[in-house]
């Protein structure tokens, strides 16, 4: 198996461990699509670990630093010793991605190293700038806008992408809290009367409970704003999409329909309802291969 191969099936491996509602929804791509968007995700999950896995016991800004720079030389043509990195910078060449969101995305996770509270909403959005927005940006020339279609799916694409990190927050309070880091605004902590402890306990107050209404709200105006570039993508990629995002949705859906109750217990969207929202687009995504396939054939 070739380097290049190998790191292609590691991010593979990656994606189907730590994004298993995004992994299902990739099943929907054309092949040729699939393992770029698991070297996307697989190099997003292995930078992530740098900064959130709990069993990590060396320096983390090194490690970080470390990657960056194997990143660069990745990026260069430079042979890299290293899991991943081959297929991500591929991918990158293949589909001319901007580096510059590569770089935002680091910076994120450089500041997870150290910031652990947001003073707003807007101090939030920028760092899901790097960490969320980008990577659906990056995503997209793999998913292919239609002809002239590419500036208009720029803002659809980020606000997918910060509607799914919104939606892990609410998700994972107690789980960043083990971290040291809330990633609720503070001063929506104080606009609701929520203090620090009271996300530390095990029952979910009615003031936790109005913040994390008001912030699953937020979450869903992204949603709104994400659907509207759906059909901005070429048809073999809208399956994609649109299963992951109800899936992701659904998770949503899920802490709602819980009261909130995201205190000590994780909130996921049941395997049976999963398979249904793979099931309800697979049709479509199989209509639309064949076509895509037809049309590269009668291409001269």
């Amino acid at each position: 198996m070739s380097s290049l191969t190998a790191s292609y099936e590691r991010c593979r491996r990656l994606h189907a461990r730590y994004g298993r509602s995004y992994y299902l929804a990739t099943l929907l791509l054309p092949s040729w699509k699939r393992r770029h968007v698991h070297a996307l995700y697989g190099f997003a999950r292995y930078a992530d670990e740098i900064v959130d896995s709990f069993e990590m016991r060396s320096d983390r800004a090194e490690a970080l630093d470390a990657l960056s720079a194997r990143l660069s030389a990745a990026l260069s043509g430079a042979p890299v010793e290293d899991p991943v990195l081959p297929a991500l910078a591929h991918t990158v060449r293949s589909f001319g991605i901007d580096q510059r969101e590569l770089a935002a995305f680091l910076r994120s996770m450089r500041a997870d190293l150290t910031v652990t509270r947001y003073a707003t909403y807007d101090e939030l959005l920028e760092y899901m700038e790097g960490s969320a927005a980008v990577i659906g940006t990056m995503m997209l020339p793999i998913l292919e806008p239609l002809p002239g279609a590419e500036a208009a799916a720029r803002e659809p694409a980020r606000q997918l992408g910060l509607a799914f990190q919104l939606t892990n927050f609410l998700r994972d309070v107690t789980e960043d809290l083990d971290r040291g880091r809330i990633y609720l605004p503070t001063a929506d902590l104080s606009a609701f009367g929520v203090n620090e402890e009271d996300l530390r306990g095990h029952t979910v107050t009615p003031a936790v409970r109005r913040l994390l209404a008001f912030e699953a709200e937020r979450a869903h105006r992204h949603y709104r704003l994400a659907l509207e570039g759906v059909d901005l993508l070429t048809p073999s990629s809208r399956p994609c999409v649109r299963a992951a995002y109800h899936l992701y949705g659904g998770i949503l859906a899920e802490i709602e329909r819980a009261g909130f109750e995201v205190l000590g217990r994780r909130a996921r969207v049941p395997r049976r309802r999963k398979l249904a929202i793979f099931t309800r687009h697979l049709l479509a995504a199989s209509s639309a291969g064949r076509q895509e396939r037809r049309v590269s054939v009668e291409l001269p």
